[in-house]
């Protein structure tokens, strides 16, 4: 019965003198302090550059100059010039329609038969109040026969002055037969065939200029900023070039005129032919309103010898009709902050970062934004690092670990 009990008591002792050995024997840890890791973020030291604005607009290319020729006599077309079809091209002083001239040269040669007729009667009528006057100083003539001669020669004279006017109106009507192109440029429509019979006003054409074409870009008032413009009375030189923090009132525009200082240079660009060309002009005016709907202001870019008259480059020519693209050279701003867009925080606020590399907001001015950059005017100084990595949740005074890198900021945009 010992013998029983011993064996489980045995088997029960040693186990549990493993179990203290393990125990005693068990590796144990050793404590570490764990430091926090600050993140690492992407910053970029500024420098002031020279950046260049653009503005961008839309527009249809139009004439400078379009007239409608209209008859000033009535009579049937003889002739019609071969440029005289729409699309035709012609030169200033190009013959381009005649009438008939047959009835005109009879109403000239008329009023010449009638000025030599009143001339005759005239050169007598003076003759006989010479002769009157003379017969008066001898006492022989009366009173009422000197009378009668002078409103004889004062009618004469009237008739005579008449008989002028009649011959100058045959000789305008008669050169009014052919008509002549005004300017050089192209038809746009014509309406008159030969044999057809035309009445005085009647329209025969439709013409334009082709020495320039122009451009009439809306663009938001605020984008005037941008630009320099001459927005004074008759482009006076004290009002000509606004800051750019300047606040343009209506009565500027609407004094703002055609000068002679030069506008703002432009590039237009529009798919012709199935291929992208490209053609350079200017701004030359504003136009006197801004549209109290949609706050667009009208500016007038002015493109030089659109057909190619002059030089042949091998473009093909800016047609009337075409819509284009446009990009207006703005003002260059000399000392700018240019950052990335992702570097701009909601409320126009950027981080900025101190000597110990711990982050601060700190509110700029925002001049422009430009797809993917941003253009500040104030708020930023040279040498300053910010960062550019998106961080939604930073708070003032958190630390960071700040990367070089190098953006935008160390370009530069000049004028072209």
């Amino acid at each position: 019965m010992k013998r029983v009990l011993f064996v489980p008591l045995a088997i029960l002792g040693v186990g549990v003198a493993v179990v203290m050995l393990l125990i005693e024997t068990r590796p144990k840890a050793v404590p570490t302090v764990i430091e926090a890791l600050a993140p690492l973020i992407r910053v970029q030291t500024l420098s002031p550059i020279s950046w260049q604005l653009f503005v961008d607009a839309q527009g249809t290319v139009k004439p400078r100059t379009e007239s409608e020729l209209k008859a000033q006599v009535p009579g049937e077309v003889v002739w019609v010039a071969d440029a005289l079809v729409p699309g035709g091209f012609f030169e200033a002083g190009d013959s381009l329609l005649r009438l008939n001239p047959a009835d005109y040269e009879a109403d000239l040669e008329s009023a010449r038969a009638l000025l030599a007729r009143t001339e005759s009667e005239a050169g007598r009528a003076r003759k006989e109040l010479r002769r009157q006057r003379s017969l008066a100083d001898r006492s022989v003539a009366s009173q009422a026969r000197i009378d009668d001669a002078e409103t004889a020669a004062h009618v004469a004279e009237s008739g005579l002055r008449e008989a002028l006017a009649r011959l100058g109106r045959a000789e305008r009507d008669l050169g009014r037969t052919e008509i002549y192109a005004p300017y050089s440029g192209r038809v746009r429509s014509e309406g008159v065939d030969p044999g057809q019979f035309v009445s005085r006003g009647e329209a025969l054409a439709k013409i334009y200029a082709v020495d320039y074409a122009e451009v009439r870009l809306p663009i938001p008032d605020r984008e005037l900023r941008y630009l320099d413009i001459p927005l004074g009375y008759r482009d006076s030189p004290k009002r000509r070039r606004p800051a750019v923090e300047g606040v343009y009132s209506i009565d500027d525009l609407s004094k703002a005129g055609e000068g002679s200082a030069e506008g703002p240079r432009v590039v237009l660009r529009a798919e012709f032919a199935g291929e992208n060309h490209a053609w350079e002009g200017q701004i030359v005016r504003t136009e006197g309103e801004i549209d109290p709907k949609s706050r667009m202001v009208t500016v007038v870019a002015r493109i030089e010898d659109p057909y190619g008259r002059k030089d042949d480059e091998g473009r093909p020519p800016l047609s009337v009709g075409l819509f284009v693209e446009v990009e207006i050279t703005g003002r260059v701003i000399p000392n700018a902050m240019v950052i990335p867009r992702s570097a701009l925080h909601e409320g126009e606020r950027v981080l900025v970062l101190d000597s110990e590399d711990r982050l601060y907001y700190r509110p700029v001015d925002v001049l422009r934004t430009e797809r993917e950059l941003v253009v500040i005017e104030g708020g930023l100084e040279a040498g300053e690092r910010i960062a550019v990595s998106p961080l939604p949740d930073a708070i003032e005074g958190m630390l960071v670990r700040a990367r070089e890198e190098e953006g935008t900021t160390g370009q530069e945009r000049g004028a072209s």
